[in-house]
């Protein structure tokens, strides 16, 4: 940030009076900008046995593979987020939604918020943002082409969850650098 979105006079970076840690502050009104994490909602939709994945047609990360996820808007729950994501990226409407994992990303400010769904019909297809959209039984998936470390995990916990039928909610901080299970 160069610039402050109030005054448009220039900001510098220093730790304002009663904080612990550097902020953009306009040298002319004095205003705080504060950056903070984004949050990223999405669904892990399933049918039956199968998981639902969406192939970026869009960067970062076009050609892979990822769940319907994507950032959370001003004025919308994470809830209600991750569903508007799933239509926008597969077409596909779930049902019975709970929430599944919770994971941090501090080194890249993302906080990723993810919902265990089900897909009541057989029913999604591809959109601007997916090339394609398609199940997956366990032993297909591409594993080697997902899109972000976050989906691989969520999609760990899952399958190691779906043996026992007990979904507890997951929280997890993601480390840098991401060390895949299935290397």
């Amino acid at each position: 940030m160069n610039f402050c979105s109030t005054c448009g006079n220039a900001v510098i970076k220093k730790i304002p009076e009663g904080d612990n840690r550097e902020r953009h502050v306009c040298v002319t009104c004095e205003v705080i900008h504060y950056q903070n994490p984004k949050v990223i909602a999405g669904v892990l939709p399933v049918y039956g046995e199968q998981v639902l994945l969406c192939k970026r047609s869009i960067e970062p990360r076009h050609g892979f593979w990822t769940l319907p996820a994507g950032f959370l808007e001003n004025g919308e729950s994470s809830l209600d987020g991750a569903l508007r994501e799933c239509v926008e990226e597969a077409n596909a409407a779930v049902i019975n939604p709970s929430l599944y994992a919770l994971f941090d990303i501090p080194q890249i400010n993302q906080v990723y918020v993810f919902y265990r769904a089900e897909l009541a019909e057989p029913v999604f297809g591809p959109s601007s943002e997916s090339s394609e959209v398609a199940l997956f039984d366990e032993a297909d998936i591409p594993w080697s082409e997902l899109a972000f470390p976050v989906v691989e995990l969520a999609l760990d916990h899952y399958l190691r969850d779906r043996q026992t039928g007990e979904y507890e909610v997951k929280h997890e901080e993601i480390a840098r650098p991401w060390r895949s299970r299935r290397a």
